[in-house]
């Protein structure tokens, strides 16, 4: 029986994984039921302690009027991460795809994973 999978759309590949992988994940965006719409977003993963769950860290700055400058600011989020994208590891730069509430904290889906260069953990990645 052939395996279900989708394309999520946007121009995003599906991984060879998930084709051809024995995985089963309901919240994947490419064999499960979740589609993708909304905003798509880029961020640096800072841990990968949770089952399927990751944290990335969005970097951005914020402008202060009053000193007529800009102050760098951080988010941190947690997305859903697929068993399609095995060799994931820290400092690599994800993007994510807005999807429907997978859980309290999670409304976000990792559709590419891009290796990272060698940096620092926390530094500031913006530019």
């Amino acid at each position: 029986k052939p395996r279900y999978v989708k394309s999520v759309g946007l121009g995003f590949k599906t991984p060879r994984e998930a084709t051809e992988g024995t995985y089963i994940d309901r919240k994947c965006p490419f064999t499960g039921s979740i589609s993708i719409r909304g905003r798509i977003l880029t961020g640096v993963v800072m841990k990968m302690k949770m089952m399927r769950t990751i944290v990335i860290r969005r970097d951005y700055l914020h402008y202060v009027k009053k000193y007529n400058r800009f102050e760098k600011r951080h988010k941190n989020m947690s997305v859903h991460l697929s068993p399609c994208f095995r060799d994931v590891s820290v400092g690599d730069t994800v993007t994510v795809g807005e999807c429907r509430p997978l859980s309290k904290t999670v409304k976000f889906n990792v559709l590419k994973v891009s290796k990272a260069a060698g940096t620092n953990r926390k530094g500031f990645r913006k530019f």
